[in-house]
Parts: C-alpha cells; sequence; structure tokens
C-alpha cells in the first residue's frame, strides 16, 4: 500500500470509528503506537485500542502527503474530535501515565498534529492543552 492509500485508509478509519478498517492497515502481527508508553501488536489489540475512536464525536482529520516513495513516504494529518465522556479522559490518562484528569463538565476538544513516515510512523496528539507525544508503527500490508 502506497502512503496516499494508507493516509486515505487511517482518514476513514478514524472518522468512521472502525476498527476493522484499522486493523487492516497492519500486517497480522504490526504494531500501533499511540504513545510511547502504550503499545497495541496485532490485529486484536489494535482493535480493542480504537474503541476509545467511539467516545468521540465531530472527528475531522485532514492530512498532507509531504513525500512520497516505493515503499512509503511522509504525511502530515491534524485531528479535531470532541469528547463525551470522562471515560476517554480516563483512558488518555492510563495511556500516558498522567495520574488524574480533571473532571468533563462539558464536552472537551481536542486536536493533534501529527507525521507519519514511510507510510507507517503515526505520532503526535494534543489532550487540553498537554502535549502528549506519540509514535506509531504500521507495517503496509501489500
Amino acid at each position: 500500500m502506497d502512503i496516499d492509500g494508507f493516509m486515505e485508509s487511517y482518514q476513514q478509519a478514524w472518522q468512521t470509528s472502525d476498527e476493522n478498517l484499522l486493523a487492516s492497515l497492519f500486517t497480522p502481527d504490526g504494531t500501533y503506537r499511540n504513545t510511547p508508553f502504550a503499545v497495541q501488536q496485532g490485529h486484536e489489540a489494535i482493535k480493542q485500542y480504537w474503541q476509545r475512536t467511539k467516545l468521540q464525536t465531530d472527528i475531522r482529520l485532514g492530512y498532507e502527503v509531504l513525500q512520497r516513495h516505493a515503499t512509503g513516504g511522509i504525511a502530515h494529518w491534524h485531528t479535531t474530535y470532541q469528547v463525551t465522556s470522562e471515560d476517554m479522559f480516563k483512558m488518555w490518562a492510563a495511556s500516558t501515565g498522567t495520574k488524574s484528569v480533571p473532571p468533563v463538565s462539558q464536552p472537551i476538544w481536542l486536536a493533534g498534529g501529527a507525521s507519519a513516515s514511510s507510510s507507517s510512523d503515526i505520532g503526535g496528539a494534543m489532550l487540553a492543552g498537554m502535549s502528549i507525544s506519540s509514535n506509531g508503527t504500521a507495517s503496509p500490508r501489500r
């Protein structure tokens, strides 16, 4: 899969909260890293992790492919979504090592920007003004 196909499918997987589509972007033993602290390896772990997107609404992911090459490329994307559940914050806190999360009294908008290189690195997010560094690795399906 080339970087354009990967990013188009990644966008669709996030905007539709489709864990099966996301998993299909990885080899059966592929690894997804949303943060340096959390690793999901294999289709079942990736699908389970992606359940958190079901706690997001108004998801918008835009991207730009910056460079293409035969085995991948580099892309930059920006994601915004509305969190409607305190559970989402608890998941973020657990995956980043944060000990506490402020209570959610109203929906919160989150935005993240990221870069992908070699069509397989995924990373970068922003949580309520707190920068969360993240990396991810995908093995493109052929």
